[in-house]
């Protein structure tokens, strides 16, 4: 459980940091503009990117085993990516639907396209690789 809390968080920095460094990647908060809610959309969205990763991913890299090899390894970017829009997808799902509009209200995250979802996941995997390196520093697991 501690794993899955930990590796949330991670996922929350990533996430934070590819909305401030690419323009096309946006976060409407769940619930309102208040800094507890942004945290707490972050953190949803986090958890979501990170059970698609635990889930859909594995078997999609099994499946992608020889564009692997063909690629050498570059085709990694493109399903981190794909994974991505995914969440963003599933985000979007999870929003309060009492009156809404669909295309105007939508809560959850945003991605321009799936040029932006690839470049998002590399700043995304960067950030996550620097939170682990900070809390392996920490001695947190």
């Amino acid at each position: 459980m501690l794993r899955f809390l930990v590796s949330t968080i991670v996922n929350a920095v990533g996430l934070f940091v590819a909305t401030l460094l690419v323009p096309q990647i946006n976060i409407t908060p769940y619930g309102g503009d208040g800094v507890w809610q942004t945290i707490g959309s972050f953190l949803i969205i986090g958890a979501l990117f990170g059970l698609v990763n635990a889930i859909i991913a594995p078997v999609i890299k099994v499946l992608a085993f020889p564009l692997y090899i063909i690629t050498f390894g570059l085709i990694a970017f493109v399903i981190n990516g794909a994974m991505l829009l995914l969440a963003a997808y599933l985000s979007t799902l999870i929003g309060a639907d009492v009156i809404s509009i669909e295309g105007f209200t939508s809560e959850g995250l945003e991605i321009a396209g799936f040029g932006w979802a690839i470049l998002g996941a590399i700043v995304m995997s960067l950030a996550s690789f620097l939170t682990r390196s900070v809390l392996r520093i920490l001695k947190i697991r």
